[in-house]
């Protein structure tokens, strides 16, 4: 019997489509694409991909992350991060493995960081979201009343 392979759902990527801005905080469960331009944060439990024609100024706390297009900020990966030929990356890495392919441009810092160190990383990053969100929510709630 031919072994079957389960195909990502395209549905469970939330993107951000070329030509787009968005200045804020993602928070995702599932897989980013940015092909457009993106500021703020970005916190996902899945893969974000910075698509070639992208422009992002984000701090970003993901599981794996490849880069395609132009990137500042700080990116915080558990586990892969690529930076592929031709893209700009300046800032400051925390990642398990990286890969930077020829051709690509990074200017900034790079630590290694146990799974552990990430693991801190991404509570100090979900802490700080979530004291941000009880003054929206109570704002929400007192609307609502």
């Amino acid at each position: 019997m031919a072994k079957i392979e389960q195909a990502a759902n395209v549905n469970l990527v939330s993107r951000i489509s070329t030509g787009t801005y968005v200045k804020g905080e993602i928070v995702s469960p599932n897989d980013l694409r940015i092909d457009g331009r993106f500021e703020g944060t970005i916190i996902s439990e899945g893969k974000v991909v910075i698509g070639e024609s992208a422009e992002v100024n984000a701090r970003i706390v993901c599981v794996n992350a490849d880069v395609w297009g132009k990137t500042k900020g700080s990116f915080t990966v558990k586990d892969i991060m690529a930076i592929k030929s031709d893209c700009s990356v300046e800032g400051e890495l925390r990642v398990r493995r990286l890969i930077v392919e020829l051709g690509a441009s990074f200017n900034g810092t790079c630590k290694m960081i146990s799974e552990q160190e990430y693991e801190k990383a991404a509570a100090e990053m979900n802490n700080v979201k979530d004291q941000q969100r009880p003054a929206a929510a109570s704002s929400q709630n007192n609307r609502k009343e």
